[in-house]
């Protein structure tokens, strides 16, 4: 019997609405739309207004801000997967010129490039794109704040940069090449630069009175790759569900997994925070779950889009407004709302359609000195090390075809484990990355480097 998770409980339904209502109350937000998506598909969508009688739904749209970094981190992901760069090329090798180019294409990526924050002169959100019209006019003169590589520091002008490259590569405009090669195979028709209605209008919202002030929409010019883009909460929901997955006609599941891993030192704050920056993507340990997404603000509008992949739970959040509710911890609730009402049922237990049985005789305890681990054999054709009890090193590895294995999380990843057979074809003992494991702890006979006492363990005599 199989219960269907299609559609929510109504408790948690209540619980959704009554958080984002109490986030457009207390933030004091003319509008405020959100979408949770579970199983690669929206599940419910929520919205609350200042204006009697009408309410958004998940295709009237709102400005999406920094969340537009991460669909130029795919394109870039794209040129990458296709063997037209390489994420350790310095930006110069392919767009030369710039003054920035030290820096690699990785480093722009994560915001670990060295660059500052923002692009010099007036306030670039709230003026003309067309004030910034080069490249030069985005950086600069001294484009560099810190030493390339060494520290996280969120940087417009970097997206700006890989949005230029990713035209150079291309040979089309950044809007062209995002349109053909995300937006159209997503489905996302109501994603884009400029806006369509139905639209909401942004305000600013009086920090001292019920007051509003419309806000200006400018276009970004160059640094649209940084943060021009409309969407609506149905288009992201359909992201998120991308982004958990990958898609094989956008981005494969194992690139989509790369930019979800950490790629950028963090300072001690973000250590204490538990947050960190993938490849176009935030993480962050929150209510004891991993969630990885992105914010967005510009005047008059904040965004944000978060996944908890473990749990299969994604939310949206978009109000149009330039500062209140925090949309990061409305996302997260959101999340942690149905992960906790109705946690995800796993998939039914299944045996390996064939067992190879010399990977089969890996399975079970090793010792790595006196240190007990155990390996074990799984249905997806990978095995596992990890210690018996208490923390240590752990890790996954996948087959190379040839009896060894590579680690791929953790202290092990990348390196290589190798069954090492007796003369009797039997598993003597496990090299991993130098690391001898034996059946028993210093067993006896066992190429243990150094060495085992002849006399054997012993008492205190």
């Amino acid at each position: 019997m199989t219960t269907s998770q299609e559609e929510l409980l109504p408790g948690t339904r209540r619980a959704l609405l009554h958080r984002i209502a109490v986030a457009q109350a207390e933030g004091r937000a003319p509008s405020l739309v959100a979408a949770v998506v579970r199983d690669g598909r929206a599940v419910w969508h929520g919205a609350r207004t200042s204006v009697d009688g009408h309410a958004p739904d998940e295709n009237v749209q709102y400005r999406i801000g920094s969340i537009t970094k991460t669909f130029t981190a795919v394109l870039v992901l794209r040129l990458r997967d296709e063997g037209l760069l390489d994420l350790g090329d310095p930006l110069e090798k392919h767009l030369p010129g710039t003054g920035a180019g030290e820096a690699t294409i990785a480093e722009l990526l994560a915001h670990t490039g060295g660059l500052a924050a923002e692009s010099p002169g007036p306030w670039w959100e709230r003026t003309p794109g067309s004030l910034r019209p080069e490249l030069a006019d985005v950086l600069g003169e001294q484009p560099f704040l810190h030493p390339v590589g060494r520290r996280h520091h969120y940087s417009n002008p970097g997206y700006t940069l890989l949005g230029a490259l990713v035209e150079e590569l291309r040979g089309a405009p950044w809007e062209d090449v995002l349109r053909r090669e995300i937006l159209e195979p997503l489905g996302l028709s109501r994603t884009s630069a400029q806006p369509r209605a139905p639209r909401a209008g942004g305000w600013a919202v009086h920090p001292w009175a019920d007051v509003m002030l419309p806000e200006p929409a400018e276009d970004l010019g160059r640094m649209a790759p940084a943060g021009q883009l409309w969407s609506t909460s149905g288009d992201l929901a359909r992201f998120a569900a991308f982004l958990a997955t990958g898609d094989d006609r956008v981005l494969s599941a194992e690139s989509v997994r790369e930019m979800r891993t950490p790629a950028a030192p963090a300072e001690a704050a973000d250590v204490a925070d538990g947050a960190s920056y993938g490849l176009g993507l935030q993480i962050q340990h929150r209510h004891g779950r991993l969630l990885v997404g992105h914010s967005g603000s510009l005047p008059g509008f904040l965004a944000n889009l978060v996944i908890s992949v473990a749990d299969d739970v994604a939310a949206v959040v978009l109000a149009n407004c330039t500062s209140g509710p925090v949309l990061s911890a409305v996302g997260a609730d959101l999340v942690r709302i149905v992960a906790e009402a109705e946690p995800r049922i796993p998939e039914p237990w299944r045996p390996l359609r064939e067992a190879d049985p010399f990977v089969v005789e890996l399975a079970g305890q090793w010792y790595w000195g006196t240190q007990a681990f155990a390996v074990r054999v799984t249905a997806d054709g990978l095995i596992s090390l990890g210690p018996l009890s208490g923390n240590g090193r752990r890790s996954r590895f996948r087959p190379n075809g040839d009896g060894t294995w590579t680690g791929l999380e953790g202290y092990y990843a990348g390196e290589l484990l190798r069954p090492v057979q007796s003369p009797d074809g039997s598993v003597s003992h496990l090299d991993l990355g130098s690391f001898v494991f034996t059946r028993q702890p210093y067993e006896e006979g066992a190429p243990v480097p150094g060495g085992v006492d002849p006399e054997g363990w012993r008492g205190i005599g």
